[in-house]
């Protein structure tokens, strides 16, 4: 890629530049060091960490009050997380000489994306939220041929881009091209793959989300404050500032805080019920009663209100009903406490945090290393003291997958129970199907019983 640069464009500053400010660069004197600037001997330190801990009090404060909104708006959450995570990341390989000569190559990019995004939440809401759009046959026929032809027209918007592509090669620039071809597919590849496990998370369960990511913030703060005040050894060479101390710090404070955490979130209904799409009757008897659109739309309304910012109430089931144990002959007769209560989901929340700071961390040195390649500081600078967005959700990344494959492996029940299949009916077949499916039941009982008599 750099022959190919330097073949089309004169060898100038300007020809490299890429889409981004010259902060975001590592210093020749920064990577000579390589592991040898600790932050216990930076004496900016103070300056850094106040900025870096009034960044992040406005991003958790943001985060509570979206979380409080509820499971829409979380997801929504994600996918401007997301857009600002592939602006970062096109913005890489970007050069500013190559791109001046290839008209709407960046408008492609964001094609491919934004076809990605509708082929990926397609197929997690479309099932979730088709029943909510009934207010008359006409558009509830519509809704339901977006959805059954969402995947044709996925893969027709991705033949359109692809073809768009091979149109706009040009002689010189082919090499540069396919490598942003390549990179663009990375990208949509590691951010639709990550965040397609956190939304399942998210609809399994805001507590399926919130841990995960609480931990993985606990994890980076504690890390923060063990270095800056006792870190000494150097951990890993890709990340100079990263020492023994933090690490082994903040794997103390995540794992006692995991179990601590899943305790007070697993005692909220509003954070341990799944959101799942349940269509009540009163909606069966105003589709029979053959109501106005206007009272069907006020349903509707009323409905998906309810699905943002409802709160919701549920069997909360074994794992988040409390077991008490008997603290008598473990602690002297003075201690104020005899009995303690424990969720079971707590031991879930161990591993979880066992993860968090001892995996988890690996997805940060991966994003070190990378920088490193590039010879760049930070990803972007949209987060003042933290740099980009990019630079804060690399070991969310790995946590989120983790999290959903831990959830479905050995916390959801593996065999099929009525509500299960239940919500498969409602999801997925209309109206029809189900008073027809009601109907064969309701013969097939008929039968049994009278073969039994």
């Amino acid at each position: 890629m750099q022959k190919d640069s330097t073949t089309s464009a004169p060898s100038t500053p300007t020809a490299r530049v890429r889409q981004r400010k010259r902060s975001n660069e590592v210093p020749p004197e920064a990577s000579k060091a390589n592991g040898n600037h600790l932050l216990v001997d930076d004496r900016n330190k103070y300056r850094s960490m106040w900025i870096r801990a009034h960044s992040t009090v406005w991003m958790i404060g943001g985060f509570a009050l979206i979380i409080y909104m509820g499971h829409l708006y979380i997801w929504a959450m994600v996918v401007v997380i997301q857009i600002f995570m592939a602006r970062e990341l096109f913005c890489l390989l970007r050069k500013a000489h190559e791109d001046s000569h290839l008209p709407g190559f960046r408008l492609l990019n964001w094609h491919f994306f934004f076809t990605a995004m509708l082929f990926v939440y397609g197929r997690i809401l479309s099932q979730r939220l088709v029943n909510t759009v009934t207010s008359d046959k006409f558009l509830y026929k519509l809704v339901g041929n977006l959805i059954k032809y969402h995947m044709f027209t996925c893969y027709f918007l991705y033949i359109a881009g692809f073809m768009w592509f091979i149109l706009t090669l040009k002689k010189k620039m082919y090499k540069y091209q396919f490598g942003q071809f390549a990179w663009t597919h990375m990208i949509l590849i590691v951010v639709f793959t990550q965040s397609s496990f956190t939304v399942a998370n998210i609809f399994e369960g805001i507590f399926w989300f919130l841990l995960p990511a609480s931990l993985i913030v606990i994890n980076d703060i504690a890390a923060y404050i063990f270095g800056f005040f006792f870190g000494r050894t150097p951990l890993i060479k890709l990340s100079p500032k990263k020492t023994w101390e933090g690490f082994i710090g903040a794997s103390v404070a995540t794992i006692i805080s995991a179990f601590v955490l899943a305790n007070v979130l697993g005692r909220s209904q509003w954070l341990t019920c799944p959101r799942k799409v349940i269509i009540s009757d009163e909606y069966y008897s105003l589709k029979e009663q053959k109501r106005p659109s206007s009272d069907m739309l006020n349903f509707v309304r009323q409905f998906m209100q309810d699905l943002s910012t409802g709160w919701l109430h549920c069997d909360p089931g074994p794992l988040f009903k409390p077991e008490y144990y008997d603290l008598t002959g473990w602690v002297p007769r003075w201690f104020p406490w005899k009995e303690v209560s424990v969720l079971p989901v707590q031991w879930h929340a161990l591993c979880l945090g066992l993860f968090a700071s001892i995996i988890a961390p690996f997805g940060g040195f991966f994003a070190s290393g990378f920088k490193r390649a590039f010879k760049i500081k930070d990803f972007g600078d949209s987060i003042p003291g933290h740099g980009g967005i990019t630079d804060r959700m690399d070991c969310q990344m790995v946590m989120a997958v983790f999290a959903y494959i831990y959830h479905q492996s050995f916390v959801v029940a593996q065999s099929f129970s009525v509500e299960m299949i239940l919500e498969q009916v409602l999801m997925n077949l209309t109206f029809e199907e189900q008073q027809d499916l009601y109907t064969k039941l309701g013969q097939m009982f008929q039968e049994r019983q009278f073969r039994q008599s």
